[in-house]
């Protein structure tokens, strides 16, 4: 890779964890409150950097929203099971990093020429979502199986995964929609952009 290769690889980085800050802190562009709940649209620029840049810069830029995610846990929570289980970094964090890794070397592996690549994008983009969404949940029932929590979500510690697999059903399949829809639609004129850059 050529200096200027590296150099335009990392102003592409540094805009999209811009645009992660950005997404994080301007309220309902990136975490939408519903009840106890946050639908995030966030993972899909961390797929898109997944997909465009590749799984490892993905990760970094699913690394700087799981540990936004993880200081607004203390300090600015985007919802009120936020300060219960998100101050843990392996749900607050690592589902993020997993995003990018998951995301990144899936598109990568399903590419298979400009037939393929908005296929592709989309599958990645639906994984990347289906990641963090399993991931986040999964950590929370099987860390935070505590009154605090079912109270939270409104039921008992008994009725816990059964309203986390609701959330699953619900929550999950609207932010993996908007991911199959957004991803491709953003990610293919940001690829090709990219790609004749890199040409030059």
């Amino acid at each position: 890779m050529t200096r200027r290769q590296r150099i335009r690889r990392n102003t592409l980085r540094s805009i999209f964890i811009a645009i992660i800050i950005l997404q994080d802190f301007v309220p309902f562009l990136g975490n939408i409150p519903l009840g106890p709940l946050s639908i995030t649209t966030l993972h899909v620029t961390v797929c898109i950097a997944a997909i465009v840049l590749g799984p490892v810069d993905g990760a970094i830029v699913g690394g700087t929203w799981g540990l936004l995610t993880w200081v607004r846990a203390f300090v600015a929570p985007s919802s009120p099971l936020a300060p219960l289980v998100m101050i843990n970094p392996l749900v607050s964090v690592l589902p993020r990093i997993m995003i990018g890794i998951v995301a990144g070397y899936l598109y990568r592996w399903l590419h298979r020429g400009p037939r393929h690549q908005k296929l592709a994008m989309t599958i990645a983009g639906m994984a990347g979502s289906l990641t963090n969404t399993t991931l986040v949940l999964g950590f929370i029932y099987l860390f935070y199986r505590t009154p605090a929590v079912a109270q939270t979500y409104g039921v008992d510690v008994s009725h816990l995964l059964a309203a986390l697999l609701v959330i699953l059903a619900t929550n999950g399949t609207l932010e993996l929609i908007f991911a199959a829809v957004a991803v491709p639609l953003i990610a293919y004129p940001v690829s090709e952009v990219h790609r004749r850059l890199a040409a030059l």
